[in-house]
């Protein structure tokens, strides 16, 4: 037996161990623990536990914390301290918020967790908890421009939001449970959201730009538009809505009584009461601001808490291709490729966008994820890992040019039956286009076998009739059946015919004339 074998495999987890942080959001609804891979610009979450205490409830008439939410969350903190304990966690956040900050108790409250527990709880007025939803918005979203709201369960915090934001945020007492105490004459919630929001002039600089929607019962709201709308793709982040489409819905459903919201699918049962209030606040807010569209995102506090640890130089990486690239690392074949593949597929692209390179390389980067999978399956598997995969930096159909892309780098077919809805995301010319970026890929992986270090003996060329594939001499690894089938695949996709060429006897570059006086 090996008795140093298990230390090797431990290694790894240990370090891991020592990479985590979690976040503990103390909230007026709900009490959530996250844990985190590490602090980095693309995070991966590890575990996920929510328990819905509503601590704010009754809050506005007595002053204090719900008793048996303040109980429940007590002893769920504790839990979760514990749990943290023994996982190995190596840097442990709690954040508290609305409830806590105003109840007359909270202060005891807070006490009695750190004795129980041995932490140290943060209680973060409003102003900063506006600040933290705008930072994980944007860590999420990092070209976002706009207005973020975070509705909790006692209060609405409104942060302008951008690369060069104003530094405008207020903290508004107009959440659900709030409302609910408010709500038995039907004219009192519209009064209270209306007065709130009418105390900030300076939501009117939004106008014309998104609305960054944060918080758990408005991503319910997103999830039964989905469901009510049959959209082939169920992520919430980055889910858009223009604001025609964004209103009617949220006055319908700011309508609908509980035993109506019973019948639909897609609704915690716990979250039913607070539902049609979360979206009349939306809708107020929209109709108020009127912006472009509303967006919403899956990141929030927890989210910019983390991006404001990290170092500006940091905060500036691109988060998608982070992400992609700690994924193409985490199960390796031969080695990272996807940068020796850009650069390779880059003559067939000369014309492309900023944008499009972008998703090129991050689908570059993502190309040997499936080497793992049984074969008859890769090209669907893959598809729906890169349709789904919790990443930031990306909207929805930059998720299925991706995942096309890749499902055609596995010689999945353009009319196979898992992208029919999703492709409904892409325009025509994207999706040709994405194919075309799988094909070429395709070729490139013939052509080494998986091995990255092989693909810059070759090269691809492009011009109005001929995509030219050029080899070494004398090199028969990289011709053959299989070769050359893949790139007719490309060059069909290309409109082109295709021809394979050495280096000695390809043409010449064509000499340039003198210029005069040169």
């Amino acid at each position: 037996m090996d008795r140093g074998k298990p230390a090797l495999i431990a290694a790894p987890l240990a370090e891991r161990q020592r990479s985590m942080v979690g976040v503990i959001d103390i909230g007026s609804n709900s009490l959530r623990l996250v844990l985190y891979d590490r602090i980095s610009r693309a995070p991966k979450i590890l575990f996920n536990e929510k328990v819905m205490c509503a601590l704010g409830r009754g809050l506005n008439s007595s002053g204090r914390l719900n008793p048996e939410g303040r109980v429940l969350a007590r002893d769920n903190v504790e839990r979760f301290v514990m749990l943290s304990r023994q996982l190995g966690v190596g840097q442990l956040d709690i954040l508290a918020t609305s409830a806590v900050r105003d109840a007359t108790d909270g202060p005891a409250f807070v006490a009695e967790i750190e004795r129980r527990c041995g932490v140290v709880v943060t209680v973060i007025d409003g102003m900063r908890e506006g600040r933290l939803s705008a930072s994980g918005v944007r860590a999420g979203i990092p070209d976002a421009d706009g207005i973020t709201g975070d509705l909790g369960g006692g209060s609405v915090e409104l942060a302008m939001t951008g690369a060069k934001a104003a530094g405008l945020v207020a903290s508004l007492p107009i959440g659900p449970l709030r409302l609910i105490e408010a709500s038995g004459d039907d004219s009192r919630p519209r009064a209270a959201v209306d007065q709130a929001v009418a105390s900030l002039p300076w939501l009117a600089q939004a106008r014309g730009k998104p609305f960054y929607a944060v918080g758990g019962t408005w991503r319910a709201l997103a999830r039964l538009h989905m469901e009510q709308t049959g959209y082939p793709l169920h992520v919430i982040q980055n889910y858009q809505l223009p604001r025609t489409e964004a209103e009617n819905f949220l006055e319908v459903i700011s309508r609908l009584s509980r035993r109506s919201l019973e019948k639909v699918t897609g609704i915690s049962r716990k979250r039913l009461e607070t539902v049609p209030l979360a979206a009349y606040v939306l809708y107020r807010l929209i109709r108020t601001i009127q912006p472009s569209e509303v967006v919403f995102s899956a990141y929030g506090l927890r989210e910019g808490h983390l991006f404001e640890l990290l170092s500006p130089d940091k905060q500036r990486q691109d988060p998608l291709l982070v992400a992609c690239e700690q994924i193409a690392g985490d199960n390796p074949r031969f080695g990272a490729g996807g940068e020796e593949l850009v650069g390779w597929t880059d003559p067939l692209f000369a014309g492309e966008t900023k944008a499009q390179h972008r998703l090129r390389r991050a689908a570059a980067l993502l190309s040997d994820i499936g080497w793992g999978e049984h074969p008859d399956y890769r090209d669907e598997q893959v598809f729906t890992h890169c349709l789904r995969m919790p990443v930031p930096g990306i909207d929805h159909a930059g998720r299925v040019f991706i995942a096309v892309a890749l499902q055609a780098r596995y010689g999945g077919d353009a009319d196979a039956a898992v992208m029919a809805d999703p492709r409904r995301l892409l325009d025509e010319v994207d999706f040709a286009r994405a194919r075309t970026v799988g094909l070429a890929f395709r070729l490139g992986y013939t052509l080494t076998g998986g091995a990255p270090s092989l693909i810059g003996k070759t090269a691809v060329a492009l011009d109005a009739t001929t995509v030219a594939l050029t080899i070494p001499e004398h090199t028969a690894i990289y011709t053959g059946e299989a070769v050359q089938r893949r790139l007719d695949a490309l060059g069909r996709s290309l409109g082109r015919r295709t021809i394979v060429q050495t280096e000695e006897t390809q043409p010449p570059p064509a000499k340039k004339r003198a210029g005069r006086g040169g």
